[in-house]
């Protein structure tokens, strides 16, 4: 659930809501809703990325929201190999550059080593842990906003920061690669801070292949893919726009089991 709440009545927003995982070759999903308490439904489409996107309409005077998706999802285990490339959008466009995942002379220096290599399997999980060497995984030291460079000169992130470098990483390596936001089930623990980020690379051959930086392994059976794009933004869960003064204060409860 995504719970916002807000200092002032809202006039008018609308929130776009990417939280319906796809029946792919690595999950089928069974049954998923997503409903809003404060306001309702307008229309849902597939974006560019085959992403369900849904946009939901605030009730004017609102001073809290909540967005609950609840669903049931049978995975299985394909050693990372997602998929042959499907949809409209050209394989190419995985190589484009955004505001967030511009390359600059710290995303050069940190694939410098695997420039004249062959981008396997094996070279891929390298470099995944060099990210994971500069970019230390600490919870809260960024936000959603923040582009790869800024991240690298932190020296600490989350696993949005380390799939977005990954992501530039692969692309000045000429590799399409794109960002995937999803769930993915603790062994440890039922309710999870979040939802999770990794990403996915081309690989001739083979096709998309996933790699989750923060944890340093392909995607297996505990990971539920949601969303995929080009950066955070075109997968983020909830995005959305307010019109009205005051703050907006969110917060998240997510639970994943089997």
């Amino acid at each position: 659930m995504t719970h916002y709440t807000y200092d002032s009545p809202v006039v008018s927003a609308l929130q776009q809501v990417r939280l319906t995982p796809p029946t792919t070759p690595g999950q089928t999903v069974f049954g998923w809703t997503t409903e809003m308490s404060g306001g309702a439904a307008e229309l849902s489409y597939t974006d560019e990325h085959q992403n369900h996107v849904e946009l939901f309409r605030v009730d004017p005077g609102a001073t809290h929201v909540a967005v609950t998706a609840v669903g049931e999802v049978e995975t299985h285990g394909t050693i990372g190999v997602v998929a042959q490339h499907q949809g409209l959008a050209p394989l190419w466009l995985y190589r484009r550059e955004t505001a967030l995942t511009d390359p600059g002379d710290q995303v050069q220096a940190l694939v410098a080593p695997f420039v004249d290599e062959a981008l396997s399997i094996e070279n891929l999980h390298a470099l995944s842990a060099r990210i994971r060497d500069v970019v230390a995984y600490e919870v809260g030291a960024t936000t959603s906003g923040i582009a790869v460079e800024e991240a690298l000169a932190r020296g600490a992130g989350v696993c949005q920061d380390h799939a977005q470098i990954f992501v530039t990483a692969c692309r000045v390596l000429d590799a399409p690669a794109r960002y995937v936001s999803g769930y993915l089930m603790m062994d440890d623990r039922i309710s999870q801070d979040a939802t999770h980020a990794w990403a996915e690379t081309w690989v001739e051959g083979l096709g998309w292949v996933g790699f989750d930086i923060s944890n340093g392994i392909s995607p297996d059976e505990r990971y539920v893919r949601i969303a995929t794009g080009l950066d955070y933004r075109d997968a983020a869960p909830i995005r959305g726009v307010r019109v009205g003064d005051g703050a907006e204060h969110l917060s998240v409860s997510l639970q994943v089991q089997q």
